[in-house]
């Protein structure tokens, strides 16, 4: 059976548009960054500028997922947002130290700053960038759409400290205040980044997604009448939201046609209580102490929760 993500149009015709808003804004940052000499908002175009790349690679990784499963990628594409999530998280950790560097040589070649002009083009930031991350937000439960809306979320907060900056300098006329916006902004970026590093990387290396406890699964496996014993259990992510399950498990001596109903009730029990939708079961019966196979089993689901098992026999 083929598993097939389900287009979201919505989500890309949000990308779209955000695209299009961080361009210009990135253009217009840059330009008045670079006329006014504030280190702050020639910042705020570098990560902008990642932003948009983020975006970019968001909206093709959607295009991905949406490709039907093949003899090649027997699973499609189901972790091309996940990829890309990492990607994106991974260029926001280099650029918070690219700015931290130019923010800490600043502090010790002081730059006159042009407040005003700086308020201005941060309003304009904070608009469009809190815009961009409310649409984003009701799609945020995917990790590749949530690593664009952290992206646009950590740019709405540090524009807006951008203008209390420039209200500081205004009023204060300390320069440093630049810089130390740079830095702050910097840590916003890396403590945002670092979450999603460290999901994805999980993901990716088919570790134990955080929400599963694998102690709390081999333990309702094995309260399941008729079931001995569970090993070689192994619970992973084949998607942002798509968990999958293989394990031996150790059963009462039965006919293979009694397996039906046993791999029904532990494919109710891992659906209901831990999500897990897509497992792969090989059944092992005791005889004369001796274990030999009894059959194995494999469970797809489709989007109508329909159910589909297949059975093999071996000795």
């Amino acid at each position: 059976m083929h598993m097939v993500a389900t287009p979201n149009r919505s989500v890309r015709r949000v990308l779209q548009v955000s695209m299009a808003a961080t361009f210009a804004y990135v253009l217009t940052t840059l330009f008045v960054g670079l006329r006014i000499h504030s280190l702050a908002l020639v910042s705020e175009a570098g990560h902008n500028t990642s932003d948009l790349l983020a975006i970019g690679l968001s909206s093709l990784a959607i295009y991905f997922q949406t490709r039907p499963a093949t003899d090649e990628k027997t699973f499609g594409y189901q972790r091309a947002g996940v990829l890309a999530a990492f990607v994106n998280a991974i260029t926001l950790i280099a650029l918070s130290i690219w700015i931290a560097l130019a923010a800490v040589h600043r502090f010790g070649s002081p730059v006159a700053v042009q407040p005003k002009p700086m308020m201005l083009v941060a309003i304009a930031g904070v608009l469009m960038n809190g815009l961009i991350a409310a649409l984003l937000w009701r799609f945020s439960g995917e990790i590749n759409i949530r690593s664009v809306f952290v992206h646009m979320l950590g740019d709405t907060l540090s524009t807006a400290a951008v203008i209390l900056g420039g209200f500081g300098i205004l009023y204060t006329g300390l320069n440093w205040i630049d810089p130390l916006l740079s830095l702050l902004i910097a840590a916003l970026i890396l403590w945002s980044s670092i979450g999603i590093v460290r999901e994805t990387l999980n993901i990716l290396l088919e570790g134990t997604p955080r929400s599963v406890k694998l102690a709390a699964v081999r333990t309702a496996m094995e309260g399941i009448h008729g079931v001995l014993d569970v090993h070689d259990l192994h619970v992973w992510s084949l998607g942002p939201k798509t968990l999958a399950l293989a394990s031996h498990v150790t059963v009462v001596e039965m006919p293979i046609s009694a397996c039906t109903a046993l791999v029904n009730s532990i494919n109710t029990t891992l659906r209901s209580q831990f999500r897990i939708r897509h497992t792969t079961l090989q059944f092992e019966a005791n005889e004369c102490g001796q274990t030999h196979d009894c059959g194995a089993a494999l469970l797809e689901e489709d989007h109508d929760h329909s159910a589909h098992s297949h059975f093999g026999h071996s000795h």
